[in-house]
């Protein structure tokens, strides 16, 4: 049996053949890679870009609480209209007891949202642990226009025994400050959720 012997310029044929099919693939690893990085990178730069929320992002200054009236800050005109209307009706009622709602929070917008949850997680350690107190930005009901927070211990008092009348509910037991419209005018409000994780 004759053995095959290649000859020298077949083998270089061959030789070149796979080191061009080597570097095509090669450079296509090296540029899906690179954009991976780059994209990954550009995330992280974004991710951890300072944020200083504003009264545009639903902010309210700690010492200027807004009264259930304001029509001009975006914490109030970006609530759900029958929230906002119900809280105005529960109001004229209320300051027949000398009652009235200070808001220290209502919509916010999901960058404020998502900055909360990122400085209750320094606050607290850990993120299952800040996830109780402050709901991620896709599952706030303040982001969606679907809650207000209520800052004085006397007008929490009044909207958690009087607040179903206008459908106002205290949603979350560990939190007393925080209202939904979460049943009809007049309705049975559902048990509250243990916390902010629903």
């Amino acid at each position: 049996m004759a053995s095959r012997i290649e000859s020298p310029s077949r083998r270089r044929i061959v030789f070149l053949v796979v080191a061009v099919g080597l570097s095509v693939v090669l450079t296509a690893v090296a540029v899906l890679l690179a954009t991976s990085v780059g994209a990954s990178f550009s995330a992280g730069l974004s991710a951890n870009a300072p944020f200083s929320p504003t009264e545009d992002e639903g902010v309210i200054p700690a010492e200027a609480p807004l009264t259930v009236d304001d029509d001009r800050h975006r914490a109030m005109t970006g609530l759900d209209a029958e929230l906002r209307d119900a809280l105005r009706s529960a109001q004229e009622a209320a300051k027949v007891d000398g009652i009235v709602f200070d808001v220290t929070s209502g919509w916010r917008s999901a960058d404020y949202q998502r900055w909360l949850l990122g400085d209750a997680i320094r606050t607290y350690g850990t993120e299952a642990i800040a996830l109780q107190y402050v709901a991620s930005p896709e599952g706030s009901s303040h982001v969606t226009g679907r809650a207000v927070d209520i800052g004085s211990l006397d007008a929490q008092l009044w909207l958690i025994e009087h607040g179903r009348e206008w459908g106002l509910c205290q949603t979350y037991a560990n939190e007393r400050w925080h209202f939904e419209k979460a049943t009809d005018a007049g309705g049975e409000c559902p048990a509250a959720k243990a916390d902010a994780r629903g």
